[in-house]
């Protein structure tokens, strides 16, 4: 169970995030020079974390793993349109976000959210006391899949790709209020799905 009080795997370590950007602004800066054997290990160490992000985002493997790849064309065709604004993971993700919700608006498969879900109010359920954390993190993964893809990919992008909320702004491109709004009412409503699959 995490400070957030959810029980998702822990995010990296600052001296590794930090290792990280370097590795990958180093990738970047190759990439746009065009070279293949920089593109390939960027799209390696991409790949999985792309794909954890959106196989739960738009919930289909094959869909998913069409995104990550027309995510990574993009990195590799216009690297150069990097503005250095943020960190090149957060660019990236913002690629795949935006190009996941174009799929899933043109295949119609975007769930629409509801008033009765941002207006509903829920109690807090004590899950840690009914279930183990194993138990708990697959009834999580289950539960995740039920959100909008809007509420799904900002409580993904905080608890499994510890980035910030301003981050997490820049990926989704909505104002910083915005991001905050969706991870309280996704909360709420992970908590009542959770409450339910545990018979709260």
């Amino acid at each position: 169970m995490d400070k957030h009080g959810v029980g998702l795997k822990q995010p990296a370590s600052k001296a590794e995030n930090i290792s990280g950007e370097v590795l990958d602004s180093a990738a970047l800066v190759a990439v746009i020079g065009g070279d293949r054997e920089a593109f390939a290990a960027l799209y390696r160490r991409y790949y999985p974390r792309l794909m954890d992000f959106l196989g739960r985002m738009v919930n289909h493997r094959e869909l998913a793993e069409e995104v990550v790849n027309d995510t990574m064309y993009t990195v590799w065709s216009a690297g150069s349109t990097f503005a250095g604004r943020s960190k090149v993971s957060t660019w990236i993700f913002g690629i795949a976000y935006k190009k996941a919700l174009k799929r899933l608006e043109r295949d119609r498969r975007f769930p629409t959210e509801t008033l009765d879900l941002i207006n509903e109010l829920a109690a807090d359920v004590d899950l840690a006391a009914e279930v183990n954390e194993a138990e708990l993190n697959r009834h999580l993964n289950h539960a995740l899949t039920r959100l909008s893809p809007a509420h799904r990919s900002v409580v993904e992008l905080t608890y499994l790709m510890d980035y910030s909320y301003e981050e997490i702004a820049d990926i989704v491109g909505c104002p910083v209020n915005t991001v905050k709004t969706r991870m309280f009412h996704a909360r709420t409503h992970l908590r009542r799905l959770l409450g339910a699959i545990v018979g709260k």
